[in-house]
């Protein structure tokens, strides 16, 4: 095991990594305030993990409530945040009942919220079970639920406790969700570590194909830049923004075609693309670096077009975005592979041609992701 720090002062919080976690429970003890929890799960995770992972918690005298809610971002909402809640009041859970998040990045979300506004704030644990959770999404504290205009536009910086990250876990994702976590590797290299994106071009393969060594290395490496993003700007008021490349026209594939058609790494590889391509027609990179960039995506069985979204509806949906100020939209985009900057300052032809795919890529790229 491996473990880092996310370091915010008196809220630090460790992030272990390695095989067999899941059925340590000493790992999560020391975090707990009461020998009670919720475990907040779905449907897909509970069947694999749920038993093992609440006998190891019950075999150390934890009690614990299980919480099983549907899978997918469509289920990303009030009414499901609002499950969380009635099973918590009619369980008398209190103040000190620490939530566990089980899943992706959903169950992580909707989890952390219900932790940050139950009683106004109970103690929080993200258990991620997704590469794209464990590189990312559990990290920071960023918690919430979709709105139908917007995504994770409602919701709460909550920080949890502890970050358990199983890699063992991973072996058992489909190749479409393993491919979507490998946007949020790929991403975090391309805004700050050109040497871990050559790694990427080396081992891309081996990371299909879940070798555990691998594994561990993006993982970790990936925490390492989240943890020390986080640490300097734990609210998104600087660097921490950078994180954010091509999720602003991600987010807008995920609205545009309803949540849940793509997958969020399946947008976002999609948006990193535009990205790059906007930074391109302005100046900052070479089509070279676009060109490898997609090499990249390709290799890892992600889309590289947007799926046919008009650019108009596209720049509605972006006008949607928790980045943008005073009416304006700021985009993440790349000054040269391994470092990005917040750009407001765009002009709109560029723009335009940037949302507009080539309608060969883009009729692949719809036609590779299920309608």
């Amino acid at each position: 095991m491996q473990t880092l720090r996310v370091e915010l002062g008196t809220r630090a919080y460790p992030i272990h990594i390695g095989e067999h976690l899941l059925t340590d429970a000493t790992l999560v003890a020391p975090h707990l305030e009461l020998p009670k929890v919720a475990v907040v799960t779905n449907t897909t995770v509970a069947p694999l993990y749920l038993q093992q992972f609440s006998e190891a918690l019950r075999a150390l005298g934890v009690e614990v409530i299980s919480i099983v809610l549907e899978d997918g971002e469509r289920y990303k909402d009030w009414a499901t945040l609002n499950r969380i809640y009635d099973v918590l009041l009619e369980r008398r859970c209190e103040r000190k009942t620490t939530l566990i998040a089980l899943g992706g990045g959903v169950i992580g979300d909707l989890a952390g919220f219900a932790a940050a506004t139950y009683m106004r704030g109970v103690p929080f644990v993200q258990v991620p079970t997704t590469l794209l959770a464990q590189v990312d999404s559990s990290i920071g504290g960023k918690t919430g639920i979709n709105h139908p205009l917007g995504k994770n536009m409602i919701g709460a910086f909550y920080q949890p406790r502890l970050v358990l990250a199983d890699t063992t876990v991973l072996r058992s994702l489909p190749p479409r969700e393993l491919s979507a976590g490998l946007a949020e590797v790929i991403k975090h290299g391309l805004v700050s570590d050109e040497g871990f994106v050559a790694w990427l071009e080396q081992n891309v393969e081996k990371l299909l194909a879940c070798d555990p060594q691998a594994l561990t290395h993006a993982v970790r490496r990936c925490c390492e830049i989240k943890a020390a993003v986080v640490a300097e700007d734990e609210r998104e008021a600087g660097v921490r923004a950078l994180l954010n490349f091509g999720h602003t026209f991600g987010h807008a594939i995920e609205s545009g075609l309803g949540y849940g058609k793509w997958l969020h790494g399946e947008a976002v590889a999609a948006g990193m693309v535009m990205a790059a391509d906007l930074s391109r027609r302005m100046g900052f990179v070479a089509q070279a670096d676009v060109d490898r960039i997609v090499a990249l995506l390709k290799r890892a069985k992600l889309p590289v077009a947007q799926p046919g979204i008009a650019p108009g509806r596209l720049l509605e949906l972006m006008a949607v975005d928790k980045k943008n100020e005073a009416g304006k939209l700021r985009l993440i985009l790349l000054d040269r592979i391994g470092a990005a900057a917040v750009r407001a300052e765009v002009p709109s032809g560029l723009l335009q041609q940037a949302l507009a795919p080539p309608p060969a890529e883009a009729g692949r790229a719809a036609a590779q992701r299920p309608a």
